[in-house]
């Protein structure tokens, strides 16, 4: 067994459902709390229930910073960012940035939803967000490449989904390089949004106070809100993050063989070719890149019998840039029309670099989704569909081109 899903022991399975049941209250904190990664908590640990929940709760819940605590003086929930403890790094070879823009996206939608909560609350349309970034301690650690382009990544996806949300920003305890990290997210920033900054001094405290009465302001900041316990800084709103241990790097614990690795070269790109005979068929793919980034997106091909170039077919997965040198991806597509589908590994934007790739590729036919299929007796079922996995196979093709 692979302990993978769809190839699990008993054991493993009813790990899994145990597991599922044990972290329930963890889970809507979660970006894509499916099987695929509950099982990879589980295989870090060898399927040990006790050992998978605490290192799952205890990254979740001590190392993801940030937190909405208080409301501005027009009812406006209020967003934390903690940047100085935050390990940009250590979260990154913890997760994958898709995961951690996920996890921010659902941040937004959690501050969309107390907004809602806060119009009904106060009688009056609240529908704005006010955000205060916290910067003691920004650092060069926090310029390391990924992670810029990680949080450009998700201020785009901010800008395109959540036009006019924020109200205000305010940046306290700016270092002297807070002027570089800026400049390294000014482009991902419309023209409005930057308006919205404000990067206060000294007095920052005082120009808190304008906008936030003071018992919806936590002491740490300047208020008098405190948590039950006393705690000025209001822990269980706010999260302070922290160091991640290196116990907790996912490539490091999850030891994984691939089936196929290909060299791309530098300019070019990778197709490998699936045949899908029937809808409701799932393609499942794993990789993982050695030094550097690779881009990734599945297409579906509109001519038989003939490479095709991306913008000449029917985008299904749109193409991003992956982590996949820090930690490996893996994701599942269920296909909705039967085709041709085409797994692109892009690396036309390197102009230096080939890169080496490592992937795995499964397909499973989901046959009660598939009602209207013939029905077969004895042996007869197996030569049929020995006679189409065969067809898929031979249509399963890799090329490489520029």
């Amino acid at each position: 067994m692979s302990s993978r899903v769809g190839d699990l022991s008993p054991r493993q399975k009813e790990a899994l459902a145990k597991f599922q049941e044990n972290v329930q209250d963890v889970l809507p904190t979660l970006p894509n709390p499916d099987d695929y990664f509950l099982l990879r908590w589980l295989r870090a640990r060898s399927f040990d229930l006790q050992k998978s929940e605490a290192m799952l709760r205890k990254v979740v819940q001590q190392y993801l910073s940030g937190g909405m605590c208080g409301y501005d003086l027009d009812g406006c929930p209020i967003w934390y960012d903690i940047i100085g403890p935050l390990d940009a790094k250590g979260l990154l070879l913890s997760a994958t940035k898709q995961d951690l823009v996920k996890t921010k996206m659902r941040d937004c939608e959690l501050l969309l939803r107390e907004c809602a909560c806060q119009t009904e609350k106060t009688g009056k349309k609240i529908e704005t967000i006010t955000l205060i970034y916290d910067c003691e301690g920004l650092g060069l650690k926090h310029f390391w490449k990924p992670a810029v382009e990680a949080y450009g990544e998700f201020l785009c996806m901010f800008e395109e989904n959540y036009p006019e949300t924020l109200k205000r920003l305010f940046v306290i305890k700016a270092p002297k390089l807070f002027p570089v990290a800026y400049n390294l997210i000014k482009p991902f920033l419309s023209e409005d949004t930057r308006k919205k900054i404000m990067v206060l001094g000294a007095n920052w405290k005082e120009v808190l106070l304008k906008h936030v009465s003071p018992d919806q302001l936590p002491v740490e900041y300047g208020g008098t809100m405190t948590d039950p316990d006393g705690d000025p800084k209001c822990k269980s709103k706010i999260n302070y993050g922290g160091d991640i241990p290196k116990k907790y790097y996912v490539r490091d614990q999850v030891k994984q063989q691939y089936e196929h690795s290909v060299q791309i070269s530098r300019g070019s790109s990778h197709q490998v070719e699936y045949e899908i005979l029937f809808p409701g068929c799932v393609l499942r793919w794993q990789f993982m890149s050695d030094g550097s980034d690779i881009g990734f997106g599945i297409f579906l091909k509109t001519k038989m019998g003939e490479r095709q170039r991306a913008g000449e077919m029917t985008e299904v997965l749109a193409n991003q840039r992956y982590n996949a040198h820090l930690v490996p991806e893996d994701g599942t597509l269920t296909c909705s029309d039967p085709g041709i589908y085409v797994l692109r590994f892009d690396n036309t934007y390197s102009f230096i670099h080939a890169k080496k790739t490592w992937l795995t590729v499964h397909r499973r036919h989901n046959w009660h989704l598939n009602p209207g299929l013939p029905v077969f007796k004895g042996w007869a079922f197996a030569r049929w569909y020995s006679q189409r996995i065969h067809r898929a196979l031979v249509k399963c093709t890799y090329s490489s081109h520029g």
